[in-house]
């Protein structure tokens, strides 16, 4: 039987590689005939350059501003075809700070814009950006600055970095960037817009009730001034992954022109999973936790819906599962109680348990 195992990164525990791997030694002992192909997913936030970087990409590191913005290294890729991926997490991811740090007040995007910069410095055409995982919520702001923008409060000073100071915007201009010919594409781990950022991500980033409330009006305020000073189309403020990363997604897309795209469908293409499919008889993926937001563009979903068009059967292993997916023909929890102390052993555990039980037609 001819399997493709193509999972999402178990948050925290295991990379999409490691998962990977470890779901292809769980099946092996139970199946070692079968041929397996590995195909590592991402939905393009943290983790996707490990998932998609290959011998023949150039590693370009830079020091840039952090998530509080201190200095700190971050790195992008470029590769044989001149195109450069870019990994917003890595210059601001949420896992770069310990829970007690977490606050979207002084989260900022600029070392986004750092990298950004850097990569079409080099030439790189086109830009592909990442942008889950980040601890900002302002709306792209930062990465601007990095890029030149200049953004003002009403007496005409800068402003600051960080979403507190957001509601402060009074004008956006070019200032000192430069005209961009490069094609930009985001890639939205979500589908959230922008107008709905603040209430689903505020939380997870460490804001309360009232930073949340701030920081709805103020990126609805960003969006009426990127219309008035940058010509953005309404729209894009209620436009599906708009709202990605803090709304990075959003501003981004305002200034530079960029173009969204889902994001797992994207890494789809990228890792070549669509071919790996043909003549495929079972497709295995899997997340840390399958939920009700499992359906909304994440991986499992994405590999689904290409192994199903391809004709194939798809199962799952997941760390813990709260919810249903439809279209899966089976779903094992590795640690429903929660991860222990070896990950992997536990995932291909799991494995090994749906290899047993599942028939070769």
């Amino acid at each position: 039987m001819r399997v493709v195992i193509a999972p999402d990164g178990f948050g925290g525990t295991l990379t999409a590689r490691e998962a990977a791997a470890a779901i292809a030694a769980g099946w092996r002992r139970v199946r070692p005939d079968d041929h397996l192909l590995e195909r590592p997913m991402s939905d393009g936030g943290e983790g996707l350059l490990d998932t998609v970087g290959t011998v023949s990409d150039t590693w370009h590191h830079r020091e840039v501003a952090g998530p509080h913005g201190h200095p700190r290294q971050a790195g992008f890729i470029v590769r044989a075809d001149g195109s450069a991926l870019i990994e917003a997490a890595s210059a601001c991811g949420l896992h770069l700070l310990p829970p007690q740090q977490r606050t979207p007040a002084r989260a900022t995007t600029y070392g986004v814009g750092q990298l950004l910069l850097a990569a079409v410095e080099l030439g790189a055409d086109p830009i592909r950006v990442g942008l889950g995982g980040t601890a900002a919520m302002d709306g792209g702001t930062g990465a601007l600055n990095a890029l030149g923008w200049r953004l003002c409060v009403a007496d005409g000073s800068g402003l600051k970095i960080g979403g507190d100071d957001l509601h402060r915007l009074a004008s956006i201009d070019r200032g000192w960037a430069p005209s961009l010919d490069t094609e930009v594409e985001l890639l939205a781990d979500v589908t959230t817009p922008l107008t709905e950022a603040a209430e689903r991500f505020g939380p997870q980033k460490g804001a309360d009730a009232g930073e949340i409330a701030q920081l709805t009006t103020a990126l609805s305020d960003l969006a009426r001034i990127a219309e008035r000073d940058l010509g953005a189309d309404p729209s894009l403020a209620t436009t599906a992954g708009s709202g990605a990363a803090g709304g990075l997604g959003y501003g981004l897309a305002a200034a530079l022109g960029a173009r969204l795209v889902p994001g797992a469908r994207a890494v789809a293409r990228l890792v070549g999973l669509e071919p790996a499919l043909v003549g495929a008889d079972l497709v295995v993926t899997g997340e840390g936790r399958l939920d009700a937001t499992s359906a909304q563009g994440k991986v499992v979903a994405v590999v689904r819906d290409l192994a199903t068009a391809a004709g194939c059967r798809v199962v799952a292993v997941v760390g813990q599962q709260q919810g249903r997916l439809h279209g899966l023909d089976a779903v094992v929890a590795a640690a429903p109680g929660g991860p222990g102390d070896d990950p992997a052993a536990e995932l291909a555990a799991a494995a090994g348990h749906l290899a047993v039980n599942v028939d070769g037609g």
